[in-house]
C-alpha cells in the first residue's frame, strides 16, 4: 500500500514538473525566453532615455531598448529620433517573428485591402518620425541631421523619391560627412541611379577610408552603371544579329528560300532572259572555239 502511495506522489511530481505534456523543461525554456521589462521612470531627460535605448539596442536587448525609446518619447513628443530608433527595434522584432512564423509582414510590405487600417508598430513609428522631422525641417531648414534621418525614415517606409530629397539635402547642408554620403549612393543604388551614386560613395570612402558599407556599395553601383551602360550604347554586333534574325524570319515565310538564290544565279538556265552572273574567279567559255570546230 505504502509502495502505492509513493509511485501516485511520484507520477504527481513528474506530472507537474512537464505540464502533463511529457516535454522536461518546457516551462523552464519558455521561461527563459521572457524578457523582464525594465522601468525607466527613473529617467528625466530624454536624451539620456534615448543614450539608454541606443546602448540597449546595440546590446540587443531589443524589448528594453524600446521602453527607453518610449520615456525618450514621452520626455519630448518631438524627439524624432527616438521614434525612428523604436521603428528599427521594432522592424528587428517583427523579423524575427516573421522567421519564425509568427508575424504578419515585414516594413514597407504591401498592405492587403483587408488589413489596410492595420499596421505594424515599426511602420506607425517611422511615419511618426516622418511627421516630426519634417516639422523640424520646417522650423529649422538649415538642420543637416533632422534632414538625413527624415531621409532614413523615408527609406525604411519605401518611399524612395523622397528619401532621396531629403538625402540630398543633408549632404547640400554638410558634404563632408562619410554617412550622410553613404546614405545618398544607397538609396540612389536602390533607384537604379547608379551613376551619381558613384559620386557620392566614392566622396564617402575618400572621406573614411574604413568605411566597409561605402566601398561595398561602391562595387554595387559600379556594377550597375556597366549594366546600365552595355544595354544602352549602340553595338553592331546586336543590330547584326537583329538584322540576321529578320532575315531568317523572312526566309522561314517565303517558299522559296533566300539563300537558294545566289546558287541558281550562277547557274546557265534555260530562259534567254536569265543571265548568269560573272564570277570573277570564272573563266568564261570562248565561243569562238567552238565555231572552227563547226
Amino acid at each position: 500500500m505504502r509502495r502505492v502511495f509513493w509511485s501516485l506522489s511520484l507520477l504527481a511530481v513528474c506530472m507537474l514538473l512537464t505540464n502533463c505534456g511529457g516535454k522536461p523543461g518546457a516551462n523552464a525554456a519558455a521561461n527563459a525566453n521572457t524578457v523582464q521589462l525594465r522601468s525607466f521612470a527613473d529617467i528625466t531627460d530624454p536624451a539620456a532615455a534615448l543614450a539608454e535605448g541606443n546602448k540597449l539596442l546595440d546590446e540587443n536587448d531589443t524589448e528594453n531598448a524600446i521602453e527607453a525609446f518610449k520615456r525618450a518619447a514621452e520626455l519630448d513628443p518631438n524627439l524624432g529620433e527616438a521614434y525612428f530608433k523604436m521603428g528599427v527595434a521594432y522592424s528587428l522584432l517583427e523579423i524575427e517573428a516573421k522567421h519564425s512564423g509568427t508575424s504578419e509582414r515585414l516594413p514597407g510590405d504591401p498592405i492587403p485591402k483587408e488589413e489596410a487600417k492595420e499596421k505594424s508598430n515599426s511602420v506607425k513609428m517611422f511615419e511618426k518620425a516622418v511627421e516630426v522631422f519634417k516639422k523640424q525641417v520646417a522650423a529649422s531648414p538649415d538642420d543637416a541631421a533632422a534632414y538625413y534621418t527624415l531621409g532614413r525614415a523615408y527609406n525604411k517606409l519605401n518611399k524612395d523619391t523622397e528619401s532621396e530629397d531629403a538625402l540630398e539635402k543633408a549632404v547640400k547642408l554638410k558634404p563632408d560627412d562619410s554617412d550622410y554620403q553613404t546614405e545618398l549612393g544607397s538609396i540612389r543604388i536602390k533607384l537604379a541611379k547608379y551613376h551619381e551614386a558613384i559620386s557620392a560613395l566614392k566622396k564617402a570612402v575618400e572621406l573614411d577610408a574604413d568605411n566597409v558599407e561605402a566601398a561595398e556599395l561602391l562595387e554595387d553601383a559600379q556594377a550597375g552603371a556597366k549594366r546600365v551602360d552595355y544595354v544602352s550604347r549602340p553595338d553592331n554586333t546586336k543590330s547584326n544579329s537583329n538584322a540576321n534574325a529578320n532575315v531568317d524570319s523572312a526566309n522561314a515565310n517565303s517558299s522559296a528560300p533566300v539563300n537558294a538564290k545566289p546558287t541558281q544565279s550562277n547557274t546557265k538556265t534555260k530562259d534567254p532572259g536569265d543571265r548568269p552572273r560573272v564570277v570573277k574567279d570564272e573563266k568564261p567559255s570562248p565561243p569562238a572555239a567552238s565555231k572552227r570546230h563547226e
